[in-house]
């Protein structure tokens, strides 16, 4: 009997520490956001080399960062012919990241060098640069604050002059918190965000971190077309004066210009 007792209570304390490690991820909060759907609008060639890792977008030319190290690079494109007007080639040991606008100057974070470099966005001339701690992933701003993701739950709110830390979004999906946010892009008061992996794109409230709609990328470019898995959505931007969002991916061939179509996606 006593065996049988010791054995219940292992069993016991076994399944409130799987309790425990399952809620850590877990907040308080409503069920999961509503999905919504992208409609493609138009399609534009994209340079199928290019490993996506940051865009955006001005008037008729986008601004793309690359990643992979010895071949990162910044470089901006005619939006229309997918011509490369000009070009700025990273160090080999820089694996650059996330690109933002901001003002005359172009910003494009790296992975793990904690550098983000800075460029005048007339000339694509190098300018200086800006630390920060952690890695760099995805990197928009709203006009004002700058707001970094750096792989996890966290998005970082950064004074765009310093990238001094200026306060942090938990993002969260109902009660759970959402990891892996890379490319960032902010669009009519939400931060759009790709998720590493997924072929949807959380759409988040700043204020409270609470995701408010997924955007479903899923047929855009199915991922069963594609030559590899490492080929994952990665690359958002709004042009803001025309309200055209673009999509494109990792070393994806075509870039998309898309819509979001009104209604939940059904289950």
């Amino acid at each position: 009997m006593r065996t049988n007792l010791k054995w219940m209570q292992t069993l016991i304390v076994m399944s409130l520490v799987g309790v425990t490690t399952a809620c850590n991820n877990i907040v308080p909060g409503s069920d999961s956001a509503p999905t919504l759907r992208a409609v493609i609008v138009r399609e534009f060639p994209h340079d199928p080399a290019a490993f996506c890792q940051g865009l955006a977008a001005e008037g008729s030319k986008l601004y793309e960062g690359t990643g992979q190290y010895e071949h990162s690079v910044l470089r901006r494109v005619d939006l229309s012919s997918g011509t490369i007007e000009a070009e700025m080639r990273l160090a080999p040991q820089y694996f650059g990241e996330g690109v933002a606008l901001y003002g005359d100057r172009i910003y494009q974070l790296t992975w793990k060098s904690r550098i983000c470099f800075l460029y005048d966005k007339a000339t694509m001339k190098y300018v200086g640069v800006l630390r920060y701690s952690g890695e760099g992933w995805g990197l928009t701003t709203d006009g004002t604050r700058m707001y970094l993701s750096d792989g996890t739950s966290t998005i970082r709110i950064l004074d765009p002059q310093t990238f001094r830390v200026l306060d942090r979004i938990r993002v969260k999906d109902g009660r759970r918190y959402v990891d892996d946010l890379n490319e960032l892009e902010f669009i009519d008061g939400h931060i759009w965000a790709n998720v590493w992996y997924e072929d949807r794109i959380a759409q988040i409230d700043p204020s409270s971190g609470k995701v408010v709609a997924w955007i479903d990328c899923s047929h855009i470019y199915p991922a069963h077309q594609r030559p590899s898995r490492e080929h994952v959505l990665n690359g958002i931007a709004y042009e803001a004066t025309t309200g055209r969002i673009f999509i494109t991916g990792k070393n994806w061939p075509k870039l998309y210009e898309i819509q979001v179509a009104t209604g939940a996606v059904a289950d």
